[in-house]
């Protein structure tokens, strides 16, 4: 029966009535298996789909998948594993043709049970976010978003996943409750003569992650805290490294938990690295991209510095994986008489969400899209009603996150995927933007001579999927049948989870609104209505994904 509909074109749209509607599927990623929560997505629009369809109207749902970047590397990886073969033995020309391969076999899983749920989308407008057409569309944002001031590369904090060496968005990361230990040290005051209200000529702090001692450039107190007050301004002569770090006063320090004094890792934890900020503290880098320990700290007095200075590390600690560094660090304190104490402590584990690694903070230079400017008009939507969010309550959630941007962290570390459009000429350490390298040449005057390398890295799979609205409505497509555009854009509803409205419903609105236009140039939305669903849950409370391990 679906069959008979789809070949009788039944779910292909009309472009003559007075009314319209449409709906983009959001895009079920390529690597797996539809769950329950596609089910019951799926059968929320298929509902309001088949009824506007009925009343007579232009009716659009339009259906694609995602190409699930890190999820499909990890697939692919695996598969060529169990055959002997290893990635990094292999080109990435050759290791993409596999992905494609993969892709041809397993892609159409997801599209068939999309049929075996009798949803009525237009098969005849299939997209995939790996397509020419999208992948044109990508190419052509991300010029125009670096020509505009609002994509630059910069050295930031990130989330890594050191067995995928990849950048991680924060979705892309689950904390688990575990149980751990807190290890107090003691560090000695560099003025031998100083001493605490109590005595002491050293101060004790805890922390859950010895290693990254040897990264500390200040010990933090509250300014509030009269035990400490004397103290402020004065140095610590670190235990290991010998470095010689200030005691600073910040808000940021609560003066009742604990001893009251933290120690502040810049370069190895994201409040931390805020902490810094605000006193000028330099960074200082401990690990590779394995998060093993590095021969030499990178030592960066600030974010505008592109080449660190080294400072030797200790020599038994140099090539150490961070977990037995962790370990030989606490026995060395305890010998040496630096250990104040153990105790077990229960903690959030920052892990991989595929993977299960320990994910660590690291800094290290990656693309951002400045979003102050963008983030402006998809404010003003929702506050003027253009975008209505149903349940209203979601509205409070979306305008909490809004109102309180980071620069997004846009790059992967990562072989499949939408390669990014820059080029560097190592020579001289310039960086060029545009949609291919003939381009580039001809944009920046450059002769045949000059030798360019593309950057490695590829693109967020949420930068192609924030386009996802009007890329799969042929926008970057000059030949493309106008009328798709005109009358199926802005879409009609969003039916979407609640755990995603920052992630792709804000930065959806977001791109949307700076690259389409009506016809009067105002900021054209990407859909009228969100409507936010709950999810489905297992046993344990977890909600449906897709594959993590």
């Amino acid at each position: 029966m679906y069959q008979g509909w789809e070949e009788s074109g039944y779910f292909q749209p009309t472009f003559d009535k007075d009314e319209s509607f449409s709906i983009a599927l959001p895009p079920p990623n390529v690597t797996g298996s539809l769950h329950m929560g596609h089910g019951f997505n799926n059968a929320i629009m298929d509902a309001l789909t088949r009824y506007h369809r009925m009343d007579g109207d232009n009716t659009l749902w339009q259906p694609g998948t995602d190409h699930a970047g890190i999820a499909t590397q990890m697939v692919v990886e695996r598969r060529l594993e169990a055959q002997g073969i290893k990635r990094r033995d292999m080109t990435r020309a050759d290791f993409i043709d596999k992905v494609w391969e993969w892709k041809e076999e397993s892609g159409g899983n997801i599209t068939s049970q999309i049929r075996r749920l009798g949803s009525s989308v237009d098969w005849s407008r299939e997209r995939f976010t790996m397509d020419d057409g999208l992948s044109n569309a990508v190419k052509e944002v991300f010029v125009r978003l670096f020509d505009d001031g609002l994509i630059y590369r910069g050295k930031r904090l990130v989330n890594w996943d050191p067995k995928f060496q990849t950048a991680l968005s924060d979705l892309e990361v689950e904390n688990h409750d575990e149980k751990g230990s807190l290890w107090h040290f003691r560090y000695h005051f560099t003025d031998t003569e100083l001493l605490t209200q109590d005595g002491k000529n050293y101060l004790v702090v805890a922390t859950t992650r010895p290693e990254t001692l040897l990264g500390d450039t200040a010990v933090a107190v509250n300014p509030s805290d009269e035990r400490y007050a004397h103290l402020v301004g004065k140095t610590i002569t670190l235990p290991i490294t010998g470095r010689i770090v200030p005691i600073v006063a910040d808000d940021y320090v609560e003066k009742n938990f604990g001893t009251g004094c933290v120690k502040i890792t810049p370069a190895h934890d994201f409040n931390d690295y805020e902490l810094g900020r605000r006193h000028s503290l330099p960074l200082i880098n401990i690990l590779d991209e394995r998060a093993n320990i590095l021969p030499a700290m990178e030592v960066y007095p600030d974010l505008q510095t592109r080449e660190p200075t080294l400072e030797t590390t200790p020599s038994e600690y140099a090539g150490l994986e961070r977990f037995a560094a962790r370990k030989f660090l606490v026995e060395q304190a305890g010998e040496q008489g630096w250990l104040e104490d153990i105790e077990d402590y229960a903690l959030k584990a920052p892990r991989a969400e595929r993977g299960g690694t320990i994910v660590e903070p690291w800094l290290t230079d990656q693309w951002y899209v400045a979003v102050k400017e963008l983030a402006k008009p998809a404010i003003d939507a929702v506050e003027d009603g253009s975008i209505e969010f149903v349940p209203a309550q979601y509205k409070n959630m979306y305008m909490a996150w809004m109102t309180d941007l980071q620069d997004w962290c846009i790059s992967r570390q990562l072989w499949w995927g939408h390669r990014i459009p820059a080029w560097y000429d190592d020579a001289t350490g310039e960086i060029y933007v545009a949609r291919d390298e003939a381009e580039v040449r001809s944009k920046y005057n450059l002769s045949d001579d000059v030798k360019l390398r593309q950057d490695d890295d590829v693109l967020d799979t949420w930068f192609s999927s924030g386009l996802w609205t009007f890329s799969t409505l042929d926008w970057a497509d000059v030949n493309a049948d106008p009328r798709v555009m005109d009358t199926f854009h802005p879409t009609s509803v969003l039916v979407t989870g609640f755990d995603i409205i920052f992630f792709w419903v804000a930065r959806m609105i977001m791109m949307t609104m700076h690259f389409v236009k009506n016809e009067d140039g105002t900021p054209q939305v990407p859909f009228k209505t969100v409507y936010v669903h709950g999810l489905v849950r297992d046993g344990n409370g977890q909600k449906n994904v897709k594959i993590k391990r």
